[in-house]
């Protein structure tokens, strides 16, 4: 027995930095960070090797066949070369999540500060970070980071030990299930890659976050200050922590702030409708698997809450909500043509006001 993951070839091929990250200023000691969540990660569940040899062969295999598909829904991308998924474990998925978050905001404009302060604060946001990657990397069955990749032009990671614990506890059918999630990452890359402006925006916008960020940081205190404020916003908002993120920003900030919502809501709705509307013919056991999933992500006691929150998990559980909900809403109404006007430039995207209520965005961009 060993666990699944293990018996495909690794991509953890990201470089070692060329210089401590204390050296060079960056806010992040990212290769501490990538060794905390690395130290901290459980390999995931045991399966005999030729079970997890053929969950990592089918997992390849539906990651092409599902963007084939993402594009026959929606209508992007076609023209474009049909590229490869890498199937990883978690510790080689938490490596990639790392470098592409270092990648993403290495062009940060941040204020000098001392070397002691330096080497303080990037040691402990490299820590911090490590955390909150080995958390949740029992827990993402894939991304696509349009950052990632030795060249830094993308990837698609489907991370083969979190889809066989995920398809196990739902009891779904394990074909359909890898099928399933293939196709909402494969979604995210087709935004990306056939959306020209896309992937230059968000990074202009995530730079401009974090350098407002850093000139306040010193009036929002930590999140373990505020840890009393977060519980009470818990119990009081039901649950909903878009509320709670916010308790941890300045004015400044939530501008920016609003964009990136905005935008990653659109993102994971627009995501989320098209898994769901290839339908029973690719994926015959769709309705019971979105039935049980939406149940599994709603789950958690007041401990796992009140981390979902602190990291922004319960507030990305909402957005797949309300992005699908604006999606069908757009689709129906102005059909896919229609909808794919929000990929026309920065301008057409909707805010969050409007994601509330696709008719206004409608009257405003496709009447």
């Amino acid at each position: 027995m060993r666990s699944v993951g293990c018996v495909q070839h690794s991509i953890d091929d990201t470089p070692p930095a060329e210089a401590p990250a204390t050296e060079r200023g960056l806010p992040v000691d990212w290769e501490l960070a990538r060794r905390t969540a690395i130290r901290l990660l459980s390999p995931g569940p045991e399966v005999s090797r030729s079970e997890a040899a053929e969950l990592v062969a089918r997992l390849r295999t539906d990651a092409a066949m599902a963007e084939q598909h993402v594009r026959d829904v929606t209508r992007l991308g076609h023209g474009l070369p049909l590229l490869p998924a890498d199937v990883v474990d978690r510790r080689a998925w938490a490596a990639a999540a790392v470098h592409g978050m270092a990648a993403l905001t290495a062009d940060a404009q941040l204020p000098t500060v001392s070397r002691v302060a330096r080497i303080v604060t990037a040691r402990s946001a490299g820590l911090q970070v490590g955390g909150v990657v080995a958390y949740l990397g029992g827990r993402v069955l894939g991304q696509y980071d349009p950052f990632g990749g030795p060249a830094g032009e993308g990837r698609l990671l489907l991370v083969a030990p979190n889809v066989h614990a995920a398809q196990q506890a739902l009891d779904v059918s394990a074909v359909d299930f890898g099928l399933w999630v293939c196709l909402h990452e494969a979604t995210h890359r087709l935004q990306f890659t056939a959306v020209p402006w896309l992937r230059s925006w968000f990074a202009e916008e995530v730079g401009r976050f974090l350098s407002i960020t850093t000139e306040a940081g010193g009036d929002q205190g930590t999140i373990l200050e505020k840890l009393p404020e977060v519980v009470r916003a818990i119990r009081s908002s039901g649950g909903d922590s878009m509320a709670i993120v916010e308790l941890l920003q300045g004015p400044e900030q939530r501008a920016v702030l609003d964009r990136l919502l905005a935008l990653t809501t659109l993102l994971e709705g627009h995501a989320d409708h098209v898994m769901d509307a290839v339908g029973p013919t690719v994926v015959p056991s769709v309705a019971t698997i979105r039935s049980r999933f939406t149940v599994r992500r709603r789950g958690g006691g007041l401990v796992d809450r009140v981390l979902r929150a602190l990291l922004g998990v319960e507030a990305k559980v909402r957005q797949y909500a309300v992005g699908a909900a604006f999606t069908r809403h757009v689709v129906l109404a102005a059909g896919m043509d229609g909808f794919n006007r929000v990929w026309d430039s920065p301008d057409t995207l909707p805010t969050r006001a409007e994601l509330a209520a696709p008719p206004t965005w409608l009257h405003r961009v496709a009447p």
